[in-house]
């Protein structure tokens, strides 16, 4: 294993103007697992017999988890580092409407952030919030759309230049939905 120091400078590497954060991280990644295959070929290291991880039950059970899918590994990675950062911005905003006091009218609006509300709003939303039917939907809105800014932003901090935000967008959004 390389020293600490050593892992830290590669990712010192990583340099917007040559690309996509994600791109960065998968060429790594692919680089680390190459290595480690070649050292687990090498007989002075062990090679040939298989090692067995006190944490391979936990890595286990989270594969099992895993819908069997016939996706290659890096569309794999991909639909990972999507919904990573779909989390992050959840988990973003989230904060900010707790930190306003908002927390219950977050919790209910959640889950339709993503969808269309084909029937309307909840009326029991409307008594639990203390809010007319009409204020729900502009809430939602407003949630919709700050969704999307801090997603552009999050974005914009893994890309080397702006112009280049719409089309990691539309990339990450393809990798959510391909099956």
């Amino acid at each position: 294993m390389r020293p600490r120091r050593q892992r830290l400078d590669t990712l010192k590497k990583a340099d917007r103007t040559k690309g996509k954060f994600r791109t960065f991280l998968l060429a790594t990644l692919e680089n680390f697992l190459a290595n480690e295959w070649d050292k687990s070929q090498t007989p002075k290291r062990g090679g040939r017999r298989q090692i067995i991880s006190l944490d391979e039950t936990v890595a286990e059970e989270l594969y099992r988890q895993e819908a069997v899918e016939s996706l290659t590994p890096e569309k794999l990675f991909d639909r990972r580092w999507a919904s990573a950062l779909i989390e992050q911005v959840l988990a973003r905003l989230k904060q900010e409407y707790l930190a306003g006091g908002k927390a219950d009218l977050f919790a209910k609006l959640e889950p339709e952030l993503t969808g269309e509300t084909a029937a309307g709003v909840d009326p029991e939303w409307t008594a639990e919030l203390g809010m007319s039917e009409g204020a729900v939907k502009v809430a939602l809105h407003r949630l919709r759309r700050r969704f999307g800014e801090v997603l552009r932003s999050e974005i914009a901090d893994t890309v080397s230049s702006p112009e280049e935000i719409d089309d990691e967008i539309r990339h990450l959004f393809a990798a959510i939905s391909a099956s």
